[in-house]
């Protein structure tokens, strides 16, 4: 009877053991991509800068767009915390896409090689965010899923584990830019 209660208790402490080293591994890989999306939005933030300086002196009458690049870029940069950082990279976006619309119309940026390869490098950085954010909310949604389900709930609310935040892309950045260049 001692045996079949040690080895009960056995199980039980391996379980748990068990249980909670996934949650914390889960945490950590939560945490991790979490820094590969911040690389990815660093990139980015480096990159705008020298994007509006080689395009500032082409769009002459574009300054207050530039303006809002710049402002928008300056509050992604500040942004802390998953929901601040997604709201103020989301503004960032849209914000870029006007501007990217507004450097169609200017046929001497277009024939700019570097123009071109900024643009191309932003273009590729947001495609390695987008992969990175989908990778990060994959393992948000693991993460999450495992502090609900029984029993690793029971483990992940008696040592406080956190549900973690998605990176959304809320509806306003999805919508495509209007640009009015009509002369008025």
């Amino acid at each position: 009877m001692e045996l079949i209660l040690m080895l009960a208790v056995a199980a039980l402490l391996l379980w748990f053991i068990l249980g909670y080293n996934s949650l914390v591994q889960l945490r950590n890989q939560v945490q991790n991509a979490w820094k590969q999306i911040d690389v990815q939005l660093k990139r980015r933030h480096d990159l705008i800068p020298n994007l509006v300086e080689t395009v500032k002196g082409y769009m002459k009458f574009e300054q207050e767009t530039l303006q809002k690049v710049m402002e928008a870029r300056a509050k992604a940069v500040r942004a802390a915390g998953v929901r601040e950082t997604a709201e103020s990279e989301n503004q960032l976006t849209q914000t870029l896409g006007r501007l990217f619309a507004l450097m169609e119309n200017y046929p001497e940026l277009k024939s700019n090689e570097n123009a071109l390869k900024l643009q191309e490098e932003l273009t590729s950085t947001e495609n390695r965010i987008g992969f990175a954010r989908q990778f990060y909310n994959d393992l948000v949604m693991r993460f999450n899923t495992k502090q609900e389900v029984l029993p690793s709930n029971l483990i992940a609310s008696l040592f406080g584990f956190q549900r973690a935040d998605y990176f959304e892309i809320e509806a306003p950045a999805r919508e495509v830019p209007k640009v009015d260049l009509s002369v008025q």
